[in-house]
């Protein structure tokens, strides 16, 4: 029964492949100014290209009253989503999507309310 061993190897090396979850890696937990090909792979959670020539970089999320892009199914952003608990107050058409100009500006929900 040689293959208890040898499975108990390939997990422990599996393991060490992966790594902490806290640690940084050359495919996820990207640190701002990485390349990156899906915003899955940054610590931010936004990649970011200038262009669709550009290459994309991690970038940190945009903070309130700063243009963003409502969070899409590609990963990749020319302006990055809203920090936590803002809202992206945007063009949701499919032309916006379709185009890239589905922009918008980050904008705390519960400030509203209050006014």
């Amino acid at each position: 029964m040689a293959r208890a061993p040898l499975l108990c190897l390939l997990l422990l090396l599996a393991a060490g492949a992966l790594g902490s979850p806290h640690e940084r890696g050359l495919i996820f937990n990207l640190d701002t100014g990485e390349l990156c090909v899906q915003s899955a792979q940054c610590k931010s959670g936004c990649c970011h290209r200038d262009s669709g020539l550009s290459l994309a970089r991690c970038m940190p999320k945009a903070a309130e009253t700063q243009e963003c892009s409502p969070k899409t199914i590609y990963g990749v952003y020319y302006k990055c989503p809203c920090e936590s608990g803002l809202k992206c107050e945007a063009d949701k058409s499919i032309v916006g999507a379709i185009t890239n100009t589905n922009y918008g500006i980050c904008e705390d929900p519960r400030g509203r309310a209050a006014l």
